[in-house]
């Protein structure tokens, strides 16, 4: 079976890279390597997203799901430095680089370790979850990360999520309408929309 980014233990070997990127007018030195998403730049779905991103009314720390080497939650972290943001990915070497991508940007205030969707997390519930979903990993576990957000989020807690509309964001759309009772249309960019949907 081929590999994917989502693997546990990626096997491919190992050809570290360093590069620079601006995010949410921020700079950044990103360190990235075989067997990540987006190893070259910035995806343009995580930037659309996170360049979109508010804060919500209700406190509470932020969750990067599926973070992989940092960006959208390091760049958060950056951003709103008084709030805690955690940071998972299953991805082991993912993991490992964003640890080092928030070493060499000088954030503190992220928390970044391994596990399965909301397996190892280290808090029960979130002001804000922030998601650019592994796609390719099938919409069975797509939709079980917006259901276990949904769950982990407090009263008036959001949901962000980035779907390309050939990757099936109008579906993705229904399924969070279901689950949150209503769901808004942040921004849409080359074919990629945003959306943000609130826990009443």
């Amino acid at each position: 079976m081929a590999e994917h980014y989502y693997s546990q233990h990626p096997e491919v070997k190992s050809n570290p890279m360093d590069w620079a990127f601006t995010l949410r007018g921020h700079s950044f030195h990103f360190q990235t390597d075989q067997g990540v998403f987006s190893k070259k730049e910035v995806d343009f779905g995580s930037r659309v997203l996170v360049e979109r991103v508010t804060l919500p009314e209700a406190d509470g720390p932020i969750l990067d799901l599926g973070c992989g080497y940092g960006p959208i939650g390091l760049a958060l972290a950056k951003s709103f430095p008084g709030h805690e943001v955690h940071m998972v990915d299953i991805n082991e070497r993912a993991v490992e680089l964003a640890k080092k991508n928030a070493a060499n940007n000088h954030i503190s205030n992220a928390s970044i370790y391994k596990s399965d969707i909301f397996e190892n997390i280290r808090a029960d519930q979130f002001a804000l979850i922030v998601t650019n979903p592994p796609i390719r990993a099938g919409k069975q576990l797509v939709y079980r990360m917006f259901e276990e957000s949904f769950r982990h989020l407090v009263t008036n807690g959001e949901l962000w999520v980035v779907i390309q509309k050939k990757q099936g964001a109008p579906s993705a759309r229904k399924k969070l309408e279901r689950l949150f009772g209503g769901v808004d249309l942040i921004g849409k960019e080359k074919g990629y929309y945003v959306f943000k949907a609130k826990k009443i």
